[in-house]
């Protein structure tokens, strides 16, 4: 059980640092629900249980949301696929496993949140459409400039002209802080339209 949660956290560090959807806790809990499973198949003998797995990934997959923004409900699935574990391990008489298993997804779910809120503070990406006054490249070039000063990284991703004016969508990562402060930049700049 320790062994899943450490090394489901070591992808789900991984894969938090990088702002992907499946994050720290999500694939924490993935890894924990599949070594459950798999000890009450081995231990029952019982191969017909692990039908459980498929049905309840259907209920799970109701909770997931897409929207414009994002996709949302990924830790609750996975905290309905694993409580169907510690129910299996619990109904196969196992107590003990069943509270430890208990335990280690609430620690999973809030103790490791702050890591989580930690890991997002320091290393965010953000998404900045701009709208320029006019079509001049120079403007983009400084748009540049001032993202490296703000020790920020950036990735420009498409270009295009609007009504004569260009528009530009850069990646930029780097600290939630240095992120407000370039918004709060680009707010003042005149040569910005909208961003």
């Amino acid at each position: 059980m320790g062994l899943a949660v450490l090394c489901g956290g070591l992808l789900g560090l991984e894969r938090q640092y990088k702002n992907k959807i499946a994050g720290f806790r999500t694939i924490i809990l993935i890894c924990l629900g599949s070594a459950l499973f798999t000890i009450v198949a081995e231990k029952s003998g019982n191969l017909a249980a692990m039908n459980i797995v498929t049905g309840v990934g259907f209920i799970g997959a109701g909770v997931i949301f897409k929207d414009n923004v994002g996709v949302s409900g990924l830790t609750t699935a996975a905290v309905i696929w694993v409580s169907a574990g510690i129910g299996m391990v619990i109904g196969s008489d196992k107590y003990l496993l069943g509270i430890i298993s208990t335990l280690a997804v609430l620690v999973v779910l809030v103790l490791f949140s702050l890591l989580e809120g930690y890991i997002d503070k320091i290393h965010r990406d953000k998404l900045f459409v701009i709208e320029f006054t006019n079509g001049d490249f120079e403007n983009l070039e400084r748009i540049r400039e001032i993202i490296t000063a703000h020790n920020l990284k950036s990735n420009t991703i498409n270009l295009s002209k609007k009504d004569g004016c260009l528009q530009a969508a850069i990646w930029v990562t780097g600290h939630k802080m240095n992120l407000s402060k370039l918004a709060e930049v680009f707010l003042k700049m005149p040569e910005i339209r909208s961003f």
